[in-house]
């Protein structure tokens, strides 16, 4: 675990990531030592280790896990059995992931000691990015975050997502330092109402507008939802902003108290300025133009992130955009030591002291390396993996996850000291089959990413997709919703039919030989559909997951759709259909490669 320091002394926290990374391999293990010293006596590591606590007999005798070998101990504690079925320290909340289980979020248990951990961990970074970012200390930070309504278990166990749990746990200390650094009110953020706390978190950063030198949310999409409700408020605000008045329909105590702090009287100048800015034709560099002191936008664009860089640069105007971290609600994993690198080219520094990881060998077609069904599958320490390879990532924490699959596939790009530094390249996740085919996520995004390349010259953008299997007919076909935006507002949205129908063949051809071989030679997959949806339909999609427990902070469009509701929401939006004309190609020999 990391040791105490001083969060407000950047020597420190920057001496401190040296130490951690310099000595991966000796602070991996001690932190295993730790965590088996304080569990031995719980009934999962009981079962396995037979008073066994060393490495060796951890690594032979615990099994490596998914969720779903674990969520019968996650069960009895939601449903008031002890904490100590698998950890020493009390839970004191499940955090709701945003990775489902069944179509469910999974819950994940958190201790006291862990959350205090992880809010250690993310004040390690802010030093790093001062170091790298030339004039961010001359401004504060506007970051765009939301609580969501918090549940309960069976036996009144928290449920919360992990930035809920993080906001409502500051004390006034907290609160204060947050304030020091942050444009908009600690108290704005706790406000359960998305739709008056985004507003509210807008209206305190145009009304300091000077002030701001980074903008940000947790993921490149849930800071595209504020710019496309900036887009559709702005008129209201820049009222609030002349009058000197909020809306009447901001009653959110939270709220209420927040704003008041700065609106104050009436501004009829900033009002008439930010609505210049907002009138023009193009939107293109509002973040700019609207924060002419930002030095940065803040937000994961990494795996299915990715494919939102285009938007983020199209409205950032030429502002570095900064993936920060590597995190899950299991546990915090990495850094980006180096902000200032490309979206494209982003790795993050493994912090070893944060839990214990071990590394699942994948090969490049998302199979486990060698992997016999018969036996446990052969994983590595965090010191041993190669620069190359792809990874799953397999974690030990301090709250009572033994050997737990994260899911994601990571590929090692370098090592910061002793610390290895991964890509992230996607989830291993089948997420559309047919017949013998299984399409990863991580290649639906790339065949995706090749052929929204040819709406550019049409001034159109990819602003947001999904997909599902049409099996209603035979062959059984892909087909992907999409909802086109243009770079020009008000712009009619007709998009050219041979140039969907390109857009349609481009991501057959990105697809793998077996899908290729299946729609060519086999002929048992039918031609991918497009179906354009109309602006909002995915807005409406993620209103219907959020009113199933979803946060919006932690909310990801779902890369492939199978449940009725939401397939019944996007098929009403849609406003065309385009299928591939052409046939993909496929030779025999690719086969030998493929999976």
């Amino acid at each position: 675990m990391l040791p105490k320091f001083d969060p407000t002394n950047p020597k420190t926290c920057l001496s401190l990531l040296e130490d951690v990374t310099s000595n991966a391999k000796e602070i991996q293990d001690s932190v295993l030592e730790a965590i088996l010293s304080r569990n031995a006596q719980t009934e999962y590591l009981k079962g396995f280790l037979n008073g066994q606590l060393d490495k060796q007999s951890f690594k032979k005798n615990v099994p490596v896990v998914t969720y779903e070998d674990y969520r019968s101990y996650i069960d009895r504690i939601a449903n008031g059995e002890p904490s100590d079925l698998i950890c020493d320290r009390p839970i004191i909340v499940l955090l709701s992931s945003s990775g489902t289980s069944g179509g469910v979020p999974k819950l994940i248990p958190l201790t006291e000691e862990d959350l205090e951990q992880r809010l250690l961990f993310s004040s390690l970074y802010a030093p790093l990015l001062y170091k790298h970012v030339e004039g961010l200390s001359e401004g504060k930070s506007l970051m765009f975050v939301f609580v969501t309504r918090e549940g309960k278990t069976a036996s009144g166990l928290m449920v919360r997502t992990m930035l809920t749990c993080v906001l409502k746990s500051m004390n006034q200390s907290n609160s204060f330092l947050w304030d020091r650094v942050q444009i908009s009110p600690h108290t704005i953020s706790t406000c359960e109402d998305t739709t008056q706390s985004m507003y509210c978190q807008l209206l305190c950063g145009l009304l300091q507008r000077e002030n701001v030198a980074r903008l940000g949310a947790p993921f490149a999409s849930s800071f595209l939802k504020v710019i496309k409700f900036l887009e559709d408020h702005w008129n209201e605000l820049c009222s609030n902003i002349r009058t000197g008045r909020a809306s009447d329909w901001i009653t959110d105590a939270h709220c209420v108290s927040g704003i008041g702090k700065f609106l104050t009287a009436p501004n009829p100048e900033l009002a008439s300025l930010i609505e210049q800015e907002c009138k023009k034709t193009s939107w293109e560099g509002i973040v700019r133009r609207l924060w002419p002191s930002a030095k940065c936008i803040e937000a994961i664009v990494t795996g299915s992130m990715a494919q939102y860089i285009p938007m983020l640069e199209f409205y950032g105007g030429g502002l570095p955009i900064i993936s920060t971290l590597y995190g899950s609600s299991e546990c915090f994993i990495g850094f980006n030591v180096n902000p200032l690198s490309k979206p494209c080219d982003v790795s993050y520094t493994v912090i070893p002291s944060t839990a214990y990881f071990e590394f699942l060998e994948v090969d490049k077609d998302h199979q486990e390396a060698g992997l016999d069904p018969t036996k446990k599958p052969a994983v590595v320490d965090l010191v041993d993996v190669k620069i190359g390879n792809d990874y799953e990532p397999v974690a030990t924490t301090f709250s009572g996850l033994y050997r737990y699959r994260l899911g994601d596939v990571l590929r090692v790009t370098g090592f910061y000291n002793n610390a290895p530094q991964f890509q992230f390249v996607g989830r291993q996740k089948v997420i559309l089959s047919i017949d013998m085919d299984k399409t990863y996520e991580e290649d639906l995004l790339k065949a995706v990413t090749n052929a929204k390349l040819l709406l550019e010259p049409h001034d159109l953008m990819l602003v947001d997709f999904t997909s599902r299997v049409d099996s209603s007919s035979f062959p059984g076909h892909y087909v992907l919703y999409w909802e086109l935006g243009s770079k020009f507002k008000d712009a009619k949205m007709e998009p050219d039919r041979d140039v969907l129908e390109e857009c349609c063949f481009t991501v057959e051809e990105s697809l793998d030989a077996v899908y290729r071989k299946g729609r060519k030679n086999d002929k048992n997959i039918g031609p991918l559909e497009i179906k354009v949806v109309r602006r909002g339909a995915f807005d409406e999609l993620m209103d219907f997951f959020l009113s199933r427990g979803s946060s919006v902070s932690q909310y990801k469009t779902p890369r492939s759709v199978t449940s009725e509701e939401a397939l019944k929401i996007l098929e009403a939006t849609v406003v065309s259909k385009f299928v591939s004309r052409k046939t993909p190609s496929w030779e025999l020999h690719e086969l030998h490669s493929s999976r």
